[in-house]
């Protein structure tokens, strides 16, 4: 299955870039797939998963949690605030901080919970102003204010400009990354991941490629 693919080619990518085995995560991104894919995955024992929507994930996850146990669920998509609350409790990852509005939510919901999820900044490598995600050179002062309030991020997430060459944001990440003393990379998609891999992601999210093409319309 696409599956197996996909896994093969992340241990290449990492003998490539001389990494060791195992050191980047594949999160196979499932929102909005059909419930016989999602579940033809989990049986074929990949556990780490990435959702869009806490609605979509706070409907299918939880029974799919006890039937498969040993789940990770990561929020890779736009996070309101006002979802914060439901968020710390059903995610293991957050890729997607990207301002204090949001990080306050997450502040109390976790005080309020005893739980954090791993954060992961959302950087706006582009500078696209339709796009989500602090600016490069603001991330310093918003890392600061976050460890300022209890938070401490784990890594940064970029999703790089469509149609662009992704490498130097990926390389742009990975550099903002160790500037701030952050070890995780949530970076690299179906089409790219590879070349995340070559520069350094821990965390690559794949969808299409393992699942098929979503059909919104259903």
């Amino acid at each position: 299955m696409e599956l197996n693919d996909i896994t093969r080619r992340i241990r290449a990518a990492e003998t490539a870039a001389g990494r060791p085995e195992g050191s980047v995560t594949l999160i196979a991104v499932s929102k909005v797939q059909p419930d016989q894919r999602v579940e033809a995955v989990l049986d074929a024992g990949q556990r780490v998963f990435g959702e869009n929507y806490v609605q979509e994930a706070q409907g299918k996850w939880p029974d799919w949690r006890e039937r498969w146990p040993g789940v990770e669920l990561h929020m890779i998509g736009p996070l309101q605030s006002n979802k914060a609350k439901v968020a710390v409790g059903l995610f293991d990852a957050i890729h997607t901080l990207d301002r204090m509005s949001l990080a306050r939510k997450l502040a109390q919901a976790a005080e309020a919970q005893g739980r954090l999820p791993q954060l992961f900044v959302q950087v706006n490598t582009g500078d696209e102003p339709q796009k989500a995600g602090i600016l490069a050179d603001e991330l310093p002062g918003f890392i600061t204010q976050l460890r300022g309030l209890g938070l401490d991020p784990q890594g940064l997430m970029c999703i790089p400009p469509e149609g662009e060459d992704a490498t130097p944001h990926f390389r742009l990440l990975r550099k903002l990354a160790e500037a701030e003393g952050l070890e995780k990379l949530s970076m690299g998609m179906s089409a790219d991941f590879e070349s995340a891999i070559a520069e350094g992601a821990t965390h690559v999210r794949v969808g299409s490629a393992i699942f098929g093409k979503r059909d919104y319309s259903a």
